[in-house]
């Protein structure tokens, strides 16, 4: 029986692709950045099973160009940039890679705190600047994490993972979750007091509809004034354009974001003029063990698909107990 074949949006780390090599017909995207959709079509035309990443997008115009499709693997947590209803509707289950990642992206969160308090990034270019000249009392003047007010908004995985790493640095941790899940150490809030209370604010929701703009103007208005924002979630749970505007002012001490509602994040937006606030692109797994276990579950999770077995991490729960349907000459 041929092997079949399999389309890849990128190289990745790690011996996961040699594996998925010796039981699939691989083509693998050869270039550094996304792959343009006409691209994304073609490559997808006759492939039965394809891995992807969180900025290929999969859309039911993709799906259908993809008529022998049977497995969409994707290497992230997050799925917004597929169309899992229609994938259900098309029998493909849809793997992804949840819990790989949980602990180093809380370490990252953790990082962009301290980086935002400390105001570390703007005392780098001070120095590399040559502008540091005399040490004074004054300088570079930040905020402290131990003993400060934390707010997670969401307590699931990695807001827990946070709350664990925080309550070293002795915090009083306040959390609001949509679902209303409490976990031992975390005060329960409402998502107001929450925002009004704390010294520190830290996103851990997925973006869906109803979070989409969660941090709205009102809300981060309703922000303690000299709070500090950190989102290493998604980016369009945060109104931008008001963040920007309330780091201008000094409403805000500070803010450390590694996701954006557009990514990479264009030269127009606002918050490059923004001084007091440290941009990471997106890096929250970039440590080379979880990008190597992302790498070798979605691979796990592709192989499983194409032998019609579960998936070990679906995404469309009304496919994870059955395999997808063969197409006809697959």
């Amino acid at each position: 029986m041929a092997r079949p074949r399999v389309y890849v949006t990128r190289a990745l780390p790690g011996n996961g692709l040699t594996r998925l090599a010796a039981r699939a017909r691989l083509e693998i995207w050869p270039g550094s950045g996304t792959p343009p959709r006409a691209a994304l079509e073609a490559g997808v035309a006759e492939a039965e099973g394809l891995l992807c990443l969180l900025t290929d997008p999969v859309d039911a115009g993709l799906l259908a160009a993809a008529p022998r499709l049977r497995v969409v693997s994707s290497c992230s947590v997050g799925l917004d940039h597929v169309d899992l209803a229609a994938a259900t509707a098309r029998g493909i289950p849809v793997g992804h890679t949840p819990g790989v990642l949980t602990e180093t992206t809380a370490d990252l969160t953790l990082a962009l705190m301290l980086a935002a308090a400390r105001r570390v990034v703007e005392a780098d270019r001070l120095v590399r600047g040559g502008a540091w000249t005399e040490w004074r009392p004054d300088l570079l003047l930040g905020r402290d994490l131990h003993g400060a007010t934390v707010g997670l908004i969401g307590l699931g995985a990695i807001g827990q993972a946070v709350a664990r790493r925080l309550s070293g640095f002795g915090c009083r941790l306040l959390g609001w979750t949509r679902s209303g899940r409490t976990v031992p150490g975390v005060e329960p809030a409402s998502l107001d007091g929450l925002l009004a209370g704390s010294d520190f604010v830290s996103l851990h929701v997925a973006l869906t509809p109803e979070t989409r703009g969660l941090l709205d103007p009102a809300r981060l208005a309703r922000m303690k004034p000299g709070a500090i924002l950190v989102n290493a979630a998604r980016g369009g749970l945060v109104d931008e354009t008001a963040l920007a505007a309330r780091l201008r002012s000094g409403a805000l001490a500070a803010a450390g974001l590694d996701v954006f509602d557009r990514e990479p994040l264009p030269p127009s937006s606002p918050l490059l003029g923004v001084e007091n606030v440290v941009l990471s692109p997106h890096i929250g797994s970039a440590s080379v063990g979880t990008r190597i276990r992302m790498a070798d579950l979605a691979v796990e999770n592709l192989l499983a698909g194409l032998e019609g077995r579960p998936l070990p991490a679906c995404a469309n729960p009304e496919l994870r107990t059955s395999g997808p349907t063969r197409p006809p000459g697959g």
